[in-house]
């Protein structure tokens, strides 16, 4: 993934992402979002699973599979079409770069036999936030869960929500992230077992999405305002 000048540190937690090289979409179906997500749980230990191995496995299945011990933990997660979000704690030296490398590397292999394709399919480095405290830990995982907002309701982010019930709504039915373990009635939800336990104790308690949506709303109305003052 790319050289990095700043080291990460054990048991700090950030905030991970990257895009399609070219701004290009990189998970065009379900099988692909379903792969990248099978990857973050079978990616993230120092062992190394054959593919085969687990080849006949269901997507379900997959997170059964005896990891070993953890490079990272996982907080919440969210993938977009052309980029993916992760909030993650390193748990060893050098446990966030060597998971990142496995689950891009695994994925980019996957991605470029199916389609045909030769080299890189994500940006290199991979960027980075560190998370300094509690506070900062939830609005940045708030800030992962509400990504797909944009895609159900295009003009929310200009003040202009349509309905905050149906993006609540679209926002929890949403499969490719981490919200409905937290949010919605994810039991069963295999993808559940993706998250560290600690965290979702820690972030159990957000504040509701309904409010996160109604403040988040109000905000993006009075930039829009402050935005046609400087415009007149």
């Amino acid at each position: 993934m790319g050289y990095r000048r700043t080291p990460f540190a054990p048991n700090e937690w950030y905030h991970c992402f990257t895009r399609g090289v070219d701004k290009r979409t990189v998970f065009e179906n379900e099988a692909d979002f379903n792969r990248f997500t099978e990857l973050l749980y079978l990616a993230n230990s120092s062992e190394t699973i054959n593919r085969g191995n687990v080849q006949h496995l269901t997507h379900a299945d997959i997170f059964s599979v005896s990891q070993g011990t953890p490079f990272v933990s996982i907080g919440a997660y969210c993938l977009m079409g052309n980029h993916p979000h992760l909030l993650l704690r390193e748990n060893i030296e050098g446990g966030i770069s060597k998971f990142m490398h496995k689950v891009f590397t695994g994925y980019t292999m996957y991605f470029n036999i199916k389609r045909k394709r030769v080299g890189n399919l994500f940006v290199t480095p991979f960027r980075s936030k560190h998370i300094t405290d509690d506070g900062y830990l939830k609005r940045v995982t708030q800030y992962i869960h509400l990504n797909p907002a944009e895609v159900f309701d295009p003009g929310w982010k200009k003040g202009g929500a349509k309905s905050l019930r149906t993006l609540e709504k679209r926002l929890l039915e949403y499969p490719y992230s981490s919200m409905q373990d937290y949010f919605g009635e994810s039991q069963g939800r295999p993808e559940q077992l993706l998250l560290d336990p600690e965290i979702r104790e820690l972030l159990k308690d957000q504040t509701p999405l309904d409010q996160v949506l109604s403040e988040a709303d109000a905000y993006y109305k009075e930039l829009s305002l402050e935005f046609g003052k400087h415009q007149t």
